[in-house]
């Protein structure tokens, strides 16, 4: 008995000694910080994050704008788009499913916005009841298309390239579309909505290339996904007025394309209903922005 009692006691030390290494490792994964400035584009008091265009960061990051969340969130109390801003980027380690996380803190103001010289112009934002300029484009099966053709449709809009390596980025919004894709036949308040992923990578990115990657990012191989889901490339001519409506920041890295999130739901009228900076929204959001529209619904 004594023995037994030994060998339970000895078993409940090694255990608690693994928990013990086990947490003194996890806590060993100290987020890293790096000094960050940039200057404020708009701010979403809900999500308690903010546009932010930022300046490089030596050995982490290009010069790019992005959202962040703001902690403490009652530092976006204190900004206004247009300011310039310090602070710091505290990037938290991978969690157990590969996906990481990243945040401003110690935000300061350095500088406020000042009147706009005469002849230049702010980052444009989409708005509600803003109407989408006719755009033209290339799709997956190499036919010109235009948003205006979409008239009578909600349309809901994401930008991609087929090459991006980063998760978070085009590979979340194209897993987002699939599953707004799946829902399209089940749910009839979605009969009136189509996709688009436009690709600002007109070089690569060839009505083959773009095929074959909607079909990957869909799992099937069934050309009917093209009857609601599109994949279109524009030309590289009319690329910057494109990103220049949509906010979409669109830089070339050494093979790669350093750039932001825009995703917008178009209306039947081709007007604006909702516009998203960076990936934090939600499925469920668009869904029902897009439900909205297609029953008739106007933005106040």
């Amino acid at each position: 008995m004594n023995i037994h009692i030994r060998r339970t006691f000895s078993i409940a030390l090694i255990l608690a000694a693994i928990f013990f290494t086990s947490c003194h490792r996890s806590n060993t994964l100290a987020p890293k910080r790096y000094p960050f400035t940039g200057r404020v584009v708009s701010i979403d008091i809900q999500a308690q994050s903010a546009l932010i265009d930022g300046d490089s960061i030596p050995a982490f990051m290009d010069a790019m704008a992005m959202t962040y969340k703001i902690k403490p969130a009652a530092t976006l109390n204190q900004l206004v788009p247009g300011d310039s801003i310090s602070a710091e980027v505290v990037s938290a380690p991978e969690d157990e499913n590969g996906r990481s996380d990243y945040w401003l803190e110690n935000v300061k103001v350095t500088a406020h916005p000042t009147a706009p010289a005469a002849g230049t112009s702010s980052l444009h934002l989409p708005v509600p009841r803003e109407q989408v300029p006719d755009f033209s484009f290339v799709n997956q099966d190499g036919k010109s298309i235009s948003l205006g053709q979409y008239r009578g449709k909600v349309l809901l809009v994401t930008f991609i390239y087929t090459r991006c390596p980063f998760p978070d980025f085009c590979p979340r919004m194209s897993a987002n579309f699939a599953q707004i894709y799946k829902q399209l036949p089940i749910d009839p308040a979605l009969a009136n909505v189509h996709l688009l992923s436009i690709s600002f990578d007109p070089d690569h990115d060839s009505p083959k290339v773009l095929r074959d990657y909607g079909f990957s990012v869909a799992h099937t191989h069934d050309a009917a996904l093209f009857r609601r889901w599109e994949f279109a490339v524009p030309r590289q001519a009319d690329l910057p007025k494109i990103a220049a409506f949509f906010a979409l920041t669109v830089k070339p890295e050494g093979g790669l394309i350093t750039h932001n999130l825009s995703t917008a739901v178009i209306g039947p009228d081709g007007k604006i209903v909702e516009w998203y900076h960076g990936g934090d929204w939600q499925i469920s959001d668009l869904m029902n922005h897009a439900i909205n529209a297609a029953s008739g619904f106007s933005p106040p």
